[in-house]
């Protein structure tokens, strides 16, 4: 057996950092989850669920961050609300587009019904099979084109356009039944 020539293993000094303790962690939570929600609650047009949901995600980002805040730890806490909020917003905009690109496809002769709301829409594609609500998406939603949802979904171009094709098909039936 040939000898490999030895590699010196560098070991890095342990970090200490004292953990807080549970008591400390519950304290820093008490203080400043009233300031963390509220800001969030008025920015978000008080819907106390996004609210709720959005102080969650922040708590969870900061435990996880494992880094002290500097000074004041509300101020940093509202640092990580605001960048929640602000991918909160994205996310809501990118699903209006896509809704809005969704409701705007009109294949030639064909006319969608009136669509009064995003939840009939949501509705209507989940009731569609996992293929085709998958292809629906990744196309009108996500506003990928055709060759690139092909390559995620694995398949060929002619399966996509099949399925994109019973896909609209379904969801206008779905959502003829909403207006009668």
């Amino acid at each position: 057996m040939a000898s490999q020539s030895a590699q010196p293993i560098t070991v890095e000094p342990a970090v200490t950092t004292a953990a807080p303790t549970e008591a400390a962690l519950r304290a820093w939570y008490d203080e400043s989850l009233p300031r963390v929600y509220g800001y969030l609650f008025n920015r978000c047009g008080r819907n106390a669920h996004t609210a709720e949901e959005l102080t969650q995600q922040t708590f969870v980002e900061a435990v996880r961050s494992r880094r002290a805040p500097n000074d004041e730890p509300v101020t940093w806490l509202i640092g990580i609300a605001r960048h929640r909020l602000l991918d909160h917003f994205r996310k809501l905009e990118r699903g209006e587009r896509g809704f809005l690109r969704l409701v705007a496809v009109r294949p030639p002769g064909d006319l969608w019904p009136n669509i009064e709301n995003d939840h009939q829409v949501a509705t209507a594609l989940a009731q569609l099979p996992a293929a085709q609500r998958s292809a629906i998406v990744l196309r009108y939603m996500d506003d990928l084109p055709v060759a690139e949802v092909c390559r995620l979904l694995g398949r060929s171009e002619g399966a996509v356009e099949s399925l994109l094709s019973r896909g609209r098909a379904a969801l206008r039936e779905s959502l003829a039944e909403f207006r009668s």
